[in-house]
């Protein structure tokens, strides 16, 4: 396979839905304008508001948000990774946190749920419980691709090794991470889990960001970046809204595991007794 050009979309999603969803549109349109193959939006890019909000106006598969990113994948003829949405779920007092992977023909060839769930109270931060409203998925999701196979992950998820290993495991090349990590724990983590779950698992890693106040109580850290299996910033987004593409090689992806062949080290061990 000959290298690929992918593009991660940094948004500042707000509660007007109409607004968010002309600048993915035309975010997208931008980087497919730019040669990207494969186009991913951040976390939650439809809507950022009251959380309790998101109940009412929760969706399905084939709901008017994937449609309507169905719709410019096929027109633009490029593999797009549209972040998350909140997905209907069978209890209705909590929605998915869903992404979805979708083909160049505008067919959905992965659907992911969140699995893990950001429940946290940092000092000096806001305090969030995405429990409240969201209901954890259950599995991990790999889809098969042109430029390789791809695994689904979403923003609190990098903090989750495991998970990654799972994805690699299942033969996963690309990692695709939409986010909306918040200002104060991005500025300490969010480059260096990125990069940590890129040099593990040698994978690239593709991180769509949300950046900048999204409302009162919520700032996310942006700096949207795509990571080799090095650990180098293949691409990197700057401050505000915008588009940064970044080459995914799989000849170089090859090298380096042959030349560090680690993931064929890994042994099976008992764990720890307890005292």
């Amino acid at each position: 396979m000959k290298p690929s050009l992918f593009a991660v979309c940094q948004m500042r999603t707000t509660d007007d839905r109409p607004r968010n969803l002309s600048v993915a549109s035309e975010l997208v349109r931008r980087a497919a304008g730019h040669g990207a193959q494969a186009v991913c939006l951040p976390e939650m890019w439809p809507y950022i508001g009251r959380d309790r909000q998101m109940l009412p106006d929760a969706e399905s598969i084939d709901g008017p948000t994937v449609t309507a990113m169905q719709e410019l994948a096929q027109e633009l003829g490029v593999w797009l990774f549209p972040g998350s949405f909140a997905e209907r779920s069978a209890d209705p007092g909590h929605v998915h946190n869903t992404a979805t992977a979708i083909d160049g023909d505008g067919v959905v060839r992965g659907v992911y749920r969140k699995l893990h769930l950001f429940d946290s109270a940092v000092p000096g931060g806001a305090t969030f419980t995405e429990s409240d409203t969201v209901a954890p998925g259950d599995r991990a999701v790999v889809v098969d691709t042109p430029f390789g196979r791809v695994g689904l992950s979403i923003c609190y998820d990098l903090r989750f090794p495991m998970l990654y290993q799972s994805l690699r495991d299942a033969g996963a090349d690309i990692i695709v991470l939409p986010s909306a990590f918040t200002a104060l724990t991005g500025k300490e983590h969010w480059e260096l889990l990125v990069r940590a779950r890129a040099v593990e698992n040698q994978v690239y890693v593709v991180a769509a960001e949300q950046w900048g106040q999204h409302n009162a109580a919520r700032r996310s850290h942006g700096h949207s970046m795509i990571v080799d299996p090095w650990g180098h910033l293949v691409a990197q987004a700057s401050e505000g809204e915008g588009v940064a593409l970044g080459l995914v090689d799989p000849a170089f992806l090859a090298r380096v595991r042959l030349q560090l062949p680690c993931h064929d080290h890994k042994r099976a061990f008992e764990p720890p007794s307890i005292p």
